[in-house]
């Protein structure tokens, strides 16, 4: 089924002029087909569609489509890879999200005490559909789609929770390690000799996501390369051996400490390999 073709929001910089069209959103994103069975999915095409529209890398503004699905769950990223970042004073933190994810209309409630600037750029090409109100109205008989969609937004939420307390970690090379690893676990490409990262995440960026200056970053990763752990540049990584043999010597001796933070990884990493067998492929 068909709604035809519709244009980007007067207004929206940078969009002017861009065709966008509806799609049936099971066949864009299917782990979300996949939670309907068959018969249901077949019922389900014509109702699951959504406005679509691409982005080439580079800053974006979507501010005026997040306008758009204030009555529904969001933009949800179809495919690629953008930073989110958060500008408070002179500070800036940042977050990658991708393909599964959803970007909610910022709130603007009398609660927000401090002024926060955000900002979004595609660090690929990147693909989005538009889920409104009219979406949610359309997709009620298959409460499954709703599910899952609510399932990703608390998986959104700890993975941020997971990069805060890598943020925490005292020793910078220890937390670039964590990092680049817990990125790897979800956009990663496994090879023989270690895990490559085809993300191109530059020395500032990588900064505001563990909260470190991009010079000390610079000096970091010159080191972690050094120590064979971490080569690349800012187009692609290569993350070396496992991260349960590059962390121990990289950790100062504080007793127990290295044991403790390797294991925490070994038991994340199992739980991934039982429940997320496609990633890191």
């Amino acid at each position: 089924m068909s709604f035809g073709e519709a244009r980007s929001p007067r207004g929206s910089n940078g969009w002017q002029g861009h065709s966008i069209s509806y799609r049936c959103l099971l066949d864009l994103d299917a782990d979300l087909a996949d939670e309907l069975d068959v018969e249901s999915r077949r019922l389900a095409r014509a109702a699951a569609t959504a406005l679509t529209f691409e982005a080439e890398a580079g800053r974006l503004s979507l501010a005026d489509w997040l306008d758009q699905v204030r009555d529904g769950p969001g933009v949800l990223v179809i495919d690629g890879v953008l930073a989110l970042s958060s500008r408070v004073g002179d500070r800036v933190a940042s977050e990658l999200v991708g393909a599964g994810d959803l970007l909610q209309p910022l709130s603007g409630g009398a609660e927000n005490l401090l002024a926060c600037e955000v900002s979004w750029r595609a660090l690929v090409p990147t693909r989005f559909a538009l889920l409104d109100g009219a979406f949610v109205k359309r997709v009620r008989f298959w409460p499954q789609i709703g599910q899952a969609l609510l399932r990703r937004a608390g998986r959104r939420a700890i993975n941020l929770d997971v990069q805060r307390a890598i943020a925490a970690q005292p020793r910078l090379e220890v937390r670039l390690a964590l990092l680049l690893w817990h990125l790897a676990g979800r956009w990663g490409k496994v090879e023989p000799s270690g895990v490559r990262l085809p993300i191109p995440l530059t020395h500032q960026l990588l900064g505001q996501l563990i909260a470190a200056e991009r010079p000390s970053v610079s000096h970091a990763l010159a080191r972690l390369a050094e120590g064979g752990f971490v080569t690349g540049h800012g187009d692609e990584w290569h993350l070396r051996g496992s991260v349960e043999q590059s962390l121990p010597s990289m950790i100062d001796p504080v007793v127990g400490r290295a044991d403790r933070i390797v294991a925490t990884v070994g038991a994340r990493s199992a739980r991934r390999a039982a429940y997320e067998p496609h990633q890191l492929r």
